[in-house]
C-alpha cells in the first residue's frame, strides 16, 4: 500500500512539474483555439444575418419601385448603403452583397424612367464604386455611361468606359462607345467600336443583330467583317 502511495505521489509530482512548466503555452493554445472556432461562427453568423437583412431591404426597394414611388425608392436604397463602421471595416456590411447591388441596379431604372436621372446616375456610381461583383459593377458602369451620353456629357461617359470592364463586358463596352461617338458625329471611331462589339460577341447572340445594324446604318458591309477574325463564339 505504501508503494502504491509513493507511486501516486511520484506521477502527482510529475504532473505538477508539467503543467508548471506547459501550462501557460496549454492554457494560450486552447485560448487561441476557442478564440478562432468562436471568430469562425460569428463571422458566418454575421454574413448569414447581413444577406437577410440585405434581402428583407431589397424587397423594400422592389415594392417601392413596384408602386412609382421615387421617395420610396431612394429611402430603401439609402437604408441599403448605410453601414456601421465595423460592418464597413469588414467588408461585410449589407452594402457589399448581392441583394444590394441588385437593388441600386433596379433603383437606379426606375428613377430613371420616371425623370429623375441625377439620382440615377448617384444609384449606378455606387454600385460602380461599392459593388463586390464585378459584374454588377460593370453593369452599372455602362448604364451610366448611357445617362451621361444621354446628357451629352460624352467624355465623362467615355473616361468611366476606360476604367476597364470584365472580358466578358468588353463586347457592350465597345457598342457603348460606337454609340457614344456616333452621337458626336465621329463616325469612323463610332465604326471600329461597333466591329470590335460584333466581333466579341457569339454568333448566336440576339444582341449581334442589333450592332449589325447600327454597322450598316454606318455604311459597312457585315458580310466583309465574317471572313476576319473574331472572338471565341459560344
Amino acid at each position: 500500500m505504501a508503494n502504491f502511495d509513493l507511486e501516486e505521489q511520484e506521477q502527482l509530482d510529475e504532473l505538477k512539474h508539467f503543467w508548471k512548466q506547459y501550462g501557460n503555452l496549454i492554457t494560450w493554445l486552447l485560448i487561441i483555439v476557442l478564440g478562432a472556432y468562436a471568430a469562425f461562427n460569428g463571422w458566418h453568423y454575421l454574413q448569414r444575418s447581413q444577406a437577410l437583412e440585405a434581402s428583407a431591404l431589397y424587397d423594400a426597394v422592389e415594392r417601392a419601385a413596384a408602386s412609382g414611388d421615387t421617395g420610396r425608392v431612394e429611402q430603401a436604397l439609402k437604408d441599403i448603403q448605410k453601414e456601421s463602421w465595423w460592418t464597413g471595416l469588414l467588408r461585410v456590411g449589407v452594402s457589399r452583397t448581392v441583394y444590394a447591388q441588385q437593388a441600386g441596379l433596379l433603383a437606379a431604372r426606375v428613377l430613371a424612367e420616371k425623370g429623375r436621372p441625377d439620382a440615377a446616375k448617384a444609384a449606378l456610381q455606387w454600385v460602380a464604386d461599392n459593388g463586390s461583383d464585378e459584374g454588377y459593377q460593370a453593369l452599372a458602369k455602362l448604364r451610366l455611361a448611357g445617362l451621361l451620353a444621354d446628357a451629352k456629357a460624352y467624355d465623362d461617359a467615355l473616361k468611366l468606359l476606360a476604367g476597364g470592364v470584365p472580358a466578358s463586358f468588353e463586347p457592350l463596352a465597345a457598342d457603348r462607345r460606337g454609340d457614344i461617338y456616333n452621337l458626336q458625329g465621329k463616325k469612323d471611331l463610332a465604326k471600329a467600336e461597333y466591329t470590335k462589339a460584333w466581333q466579341g460577341l457569339a454568333a448566336n447572340a440576339d444582341y449581334r443583330a442589333l450592332v449589325e445594324v447600327k454597322l450598316t446604318a454606318l455604311g459597312v458591309d457585315v458580310a466583309s467583317l465574317k471572313g476576319q477574325p473574331e472572338a471565341a463564339k459560344s
